[in-house]
């Protein structure tokens, strides 16, 4: 039981910081300001619908794609550990990773029709980090029990409804948290994130170099 709970905080903490809700919130903001309010709350909804179906489908066929392409577990946990590593070092520094959201993609959204599937949905929302996370945390789940597989799709339930809940109120939020609050916030975020990221490369190491494991453990 009190490995389920561990897993549980570890799942829902590592793609709830991953997916950033409030990153999201502002940059939803800085995309949607000449909309008037329905088309505003149309775009959250579609973006977070969107984000959802595609964090789910990895979460589920994540380690099948990794089959089909010959990628062990242990060399894509490695892998995605450095890339959280990567983000959690943009968020120490208040920057916005570019596996998120680029300069580019953020201009040609401001110019986009549809801005709900691109760039909000991918790759802000559901990036890389998150659907990175989200196939390594399934993997160790299916080795754990039937409830622990349930945390994994439960956690980007979590993450996406709380994302889009602050998409949603963005107006609000936006007025009563500053960039000083929110350069704080973040940092502490990626401190946690970089701490899951090392935590992921060492249990990748230790299972691909079992001889390590007595040095690592």
């Amino acid at each position: 039981m009190a490995d389920l709970l561990s897993f549980a905080l570890l799942s829902i903490s590592s793609i709830l910081i991953v997916v950033n809700p409030l990153a999201a919130t502002l940059i939803f903001v800085s995309l949607t300001g000449t909309m008037d309010q329905a088309a505003k709350l149309r775009v959250a909804r579609d973006a977070s619908r969107f984000a959802l179906v595609i964090l789910l489908l990895f979460t589920f066929a994540g380690g099948w794609i990794l089959q089909l392409f010959g990628i062990s577990i242990e060399a894509f946990r490695i892998a995605g550990g450095l890339l959280l590593f990567g983000i959690g070092m943009d968020m120490v520094y208040a920057k916005t990773s570019r596996t998120k959201m680029t300069a580019t993609e953020k201009y040609e959204g401001q110019e986009a029709d549809d801005i709900a599937v691109m760039p909000l949905a991918v790759p802000m929302i559901a990036g890389p980090g998150a659907i990175t996370s989200a196939i390594v945390l399934m993997n160790e789940a299916m080795s754990m029990s039937v409830a622990a597989i349930a945390v994994v799709p439960l956690a980007a339930v979590v993450a996406i409804s709380l994302t889009y809940y602050m998409m949603q109120n963005a107006d609000v939020i936006v007025r009563r948290i500053g960039q000083r609050e929110y350069r704080a916030a973040n940092r502490l975020m990626g401190m946690l994130l970089i701490a899951i990221a090392v935590q992921f490369i060492l249990i990748g190491i230790r299972t691909a170099f079992p001889i390590l494991t007595g040095g690592i453990a």
